[in-house]
């Protein structure tokens, strides 16, 4: 009969920091607790914007409109790429992607 090591228990398993010095843990929970906040706001932000983008095509399109205003999405991937460089412009594919479907 083979033994396997014991792991105690003595509550709810603590949230994994990387550090079990406590006052970089305590922090690292802290700036956690504020990116789960932000990536809340921006999911909501994105199911947002997404209807929004949604609505603003198929009125363009009821109205005898294009599907697509290609000089728009230009407008946009520039916007997002010099604010925040490649990754900006990946990103704002995503968005136009999210609101309008895939090409």
């Amino acid at each position: 009969m083979s033994t396997s090591p014991t792991v105690e228990t003595a509550g709810p398993a603590e949230p994994q920091t990387g550090t079990a010095e406590p006052t970089a843990s305590a922090r690292i929970l802290e700036i956690r607790g504020r990116i789960n906040e932000i990536d809340h706001a921006l999911i909501a932000l994105w199911q947002e914007r997404a209807a929004l983008s949604h609505e603003v095509g198929a009125t363009r399109m009821a109205s005898g409109g294009t599907r697509l205003v290609l000089s728009r999405e230009r407008e946009i991937l520039e916007r997002f790429r010099v604010a925040l460089g490649a990754d900006g412009t990946q990103l704002a594919l995503l968005l136009l992607r999210a609101g309008r479907g895939p090409l």
